[in-house]
C-alpha cells in the first residue's frame, strides 16, 4: 500500500521539525515537502501532489485559509487539514468554508494526529476534541443561511485585505503582487464599498475577526 504523502506548511521551522518527528512515528506516512507560507505551499502542492496538506492559519502574505481555498479549487484530490492554536468558532467556520477536511489543534499528540490523517484519507471530516460541538452545529445552521461577507470577496480582494491588515502600504502590495499602485487602490476602494468599511483600521479589525490574519 502506498504511504500517505504529507506536505507540512508552517512559518516556524522548529514547529515543522517537531511535526515531522511526530509524523515519523506514524506507520504508512511520509513527509514529501515543506513550505513556509501560503504561496510556497501552492507551489509545492503543484510540484509534489501530496495526499494531505497540514497547514497553519497564521502565515504572512497568504494565510492558510486562503491557501486552502486555492488548493481545493486547483487540486481537488488533495485534502487539507488546518493546524492552529485557536479553537474559536470564527477560525473553524472559515476553515470549513474554505474546504478544509480537518481542523487540528497544535498541541495534539501522535495518536490524535494519526486518527485525523486516517479519517481525512477515508473522506471524513476531522475536528479536534477542543473544537466544541456547537461550532459544528453552528456551521451546519449557517451553510444554507445568511451570507458571509468574506465569501463575497474575490481571491485577489481577500489577498489584498490580508496584506493591508498586515501593515503593508499600497506600494508594498503592488510590488508583492506585481500590480500597479492604481490597481491596488481600485481593489482597496472596492473592498471598502463591498464591506461598508471606510477606513484601514476597520479593514484590519474585519480581517482579524474573519480569521484572515491574527493581531500578533
Amino acid at each position: 500500500m502506498q504511504p500517505t504523502r504529507i506536505l507540512l506548511a508552517d512559518d516556524h521551522a522548529l514547529f515543522r521539525a517537531g511535526m515531522k518527528a511526530l509524523l515519523g512515528e506514524i506507520p504508512g506516512v511520509e513527509v514529501c515537502a515543506e513550505a513556509r507560507d501560503g504561496r510556497e505551499t501552492l507551489e509545492q502542492v503543484a510540484r509534489h501532489h501530496p495526499d494531505i496538506v497540514l497547514i497553519d492559519i497564521a502565515m504572512a502574505g497568504m494565510n492558510g485559509l486562503e491557501a486552502t481555498a486555492r488548493i481545493i479549487r486547483a487540486h481537488p484530490r488533495t485534502k487539507v487539514v488546518i493546524l492552529s492554536m485557536h479553537a474559536t468558532e470564527a477560525y473553524v467556520l472559515e476553515a470549513l468554508r474554505a474546504g478544509a477536511a480537518g481542523y487540528l489543534i497544535k498541541d495534539a499528540d501522535t495518536e490524535e494526529l494519526a486518527l485525523a490523517l486516517k479519517a481525512v484519507r477515508r473522506g471524513e471530516t476531522y475536528l479536534s476534541p477542543p473544537v466544541s460541538r456547537h461550532v459544528v452545529s453552528e456551521y451546519v445552521r449557517r451553510t444554507g443561511g445568511e451570507p458571509n461577507l468574506l465569501a463575497t470577496l474575490s481571491p485577489r480582494q481577500r489577498e489584498i485585505l490580508q496584506l493591508i491588515a498586515e501593515g503593508n502600504t499600497t506600494k508594498d502590495i503592488a510590488n508583492l503582487l506585481n500590480l500597479s499602485v492604481k490597481t491596488v487602490d481600485t481593489h482597496r476602494t472596492q473592498l471598502m464599498e463591498r464591506l461598508d468599511i471606510h477606513d484601514v483600521a476597520g479593514l484590519v479589525r474585519f480581517a482579524i475577526r474573519s480569521g484572515l490574519t491574527t493581531p500578533e
